[in-house]
């Protein structure tokens, strides 16, 4: 019953909120060369403790299922950042009022908000490989982020955003 609700639970967050990916990359690097990472020691995520875990969590997953390994002497490092913004309200509610008579009229006319500000979080992932050509890959995704979201609901989240990520990874040409 708990595999059905989190099945369900990621089908509704993936069906709700859209997530916008992009990618960039160093034409002249070999991405066949790349088996092995691991992270800088440094990351500034922007992420809460256990978010941060969460998202490396599941870039292992991701990067796992594309054949590549973590490892103590990597062939590149990973960096990520994460920032979020409040997104305004786009439904309004209009109220009017207007008048005239003998040709002349007037009106005013004011929109009210509805719902609540929608949060939007940007994931920023970046693969340097600091012996060679520095940074040679970067993905990034924007979606829908609940604040409020329970910690199965955040792990979903993740998940999914860094399985859209690397969707671009390795590019492919004339990507």
């Amino acid at each position: 019953m708990k595999y059905i609700k989190l099945v369900l639970l990621c089908i509704v967050m993936t069906s709700c909120s859209p997530v916008r990916v992009t990618s960039d990359y160093e034409k002249t690097a070999v991405f066949s060369d790349y088996k092995t990472y691991n992270y800088f020691s440094n990351i500034a995520s922007g992420l809460s403790e256990l978010d941060e875990k969460r998202l490396i969590s599941a870039i292992n997953t991701s990067l796992s299922n594309k054949g590549l390994s973590l490892s103590e002497t990597p062939d590149f490092l990973i960096d990520f950042k994460t920032s979020q913004h409040q997104e305004a309200s786009r439904n309004n509610v209009g109220v009017g009022l207007g008048g005239g008579s003998r040709g002349v009229g007037g009106g005013i006319s004011i929109g009210i908000p509805v719902g609540q500000h929608k949060v939007n979080q940007n994931v920023l992932i970046e693969f340097v490989d600091e012996s060679k050509m520095g940074l040679f890959w970067q993905g990034k995704a924007e979606s829908n982020f609940n604040p409020k979201a329970t910690p199965e609901q955040r792990e979903s989240h993740f998940r999914t955003l860094t399985d859209k990520i690397f969707t671009q990874y390795p590019p492919k040409p004339n990507q």
